[in-house]
């Protein structure tokens, strides 16, 4: 299978003949730490790769397996004052803005830990996968700062009652738990993670790109509509999505399929 490799400080870009692009965190610790020099080289791959109209789909990952990140680092925020602090969580903000304005939907791969500014990383991804073992947290009450930037986008995925108790106690949740309140999509065992992910990947990979890109950013933008707006800015997609060729080519591929089926039953 034909791969194309990119490199950028700290991350590692692989894109398949099918349009699945991997990004790796590189040199980040066994732990995957977000810190301003590892922000900097992810953002810098994302960046190149939103442009990339050969991906189809982005999964995210950390090089080591213990976590998907384990938070931003809190050696280099230790030493911060106001002004060197909001340019930090700035940065972060615009890391995972790339993630979440990414054009094509994006994976997150969850391994194990996933802390902090690392569940704003994953947070700000479309699908989060994990394996049965991860743990999650947002602990930054118990280092003396709040949880902030993405961590907004936590009350309408899993609800208010359970946003707050992950967010005023700092305390964990496991991987059942983040599967019940609707923080992760699936978790499976350790050893099916991949397997789940490439699943996952493979299927998006096999839709129109025209109409998985529009479908995103009709997602992105129904956050900030009423419901009204939403469904009358939808009808004006809904017709511009028939300039791409994807409907007349899906439609006419199903009901031939449809109709080979009836010659298949009727022999």
């Amino acid at each position: 299978m034909n791969t194309r490799n990119l490199s950028f400080p700290h991350a590692r870009a692989e894109i398949d003949a099918a349009g699945i692009a991997t990004l790796t965190m590189l040199d980040a610790g066994v732990l995957n730490i977000l810190s301003t020099p590892v922000i900097n080289g992810l953002r810098a791959a994302l960046a190149e790769l939103r442009d990339d109209e050969s991906v189809r789909v982005l999964v995210l990952r950390g090089d080591s397996d213990r976590a998907f990140v384990a938070g931003a680092d809190i050696a280099e925020m230790a030493g911060l004052d106001e002004q060197r602090a909001r340019r930090f969580i700035s940065n972060l903000r615009d890391l995972c803005n790339a993630v979440r304005h990414f054009p094509v939907p994006v994976i997150a791969r969850i391994p194990g830990w996933c802390l902090g500014g690392g569940l704003e990383f994953a947070l700000a991804c479309d699908l989060r996968v994990c394996a049965d073992h991860a743990q999650f947290g947002m602990p930054e009450v118990k280092v003396g700062i709040p949880s902030v930037i993405h961590a907004a986008l936590m009350p309408q995925l899993i609800g208010s009652a359970n946003s707050a108790w992950m967010l005023l106690t700092g305390e964990l949740i496991d991987a059942r738990r983040a599967l019940d309140w609707g923080l992760v999509n699936a978790a499976v065992p350790e050893a099916e993670l991949d397997q789940a992910v490439r699943k996952l990947a493979k299927g998006f990979a096999a839709l129109g790109p025209a109409a998985l890109r529009q479908q995103k950013k009709l997602l992105r933008g129904w956050e900030t509509m009423s419901v009204d707006e939403a469904i009358e800015d939808s009808v004006a997609e809904f017709g511009a999505a028939f300039n791409t060729g994807e409907p007349q080519k899906f439609m006419n591929e199903f009901l031939a399929s449809k109709r080979e089926g009836k010659r298949e039953s009727k022999g």
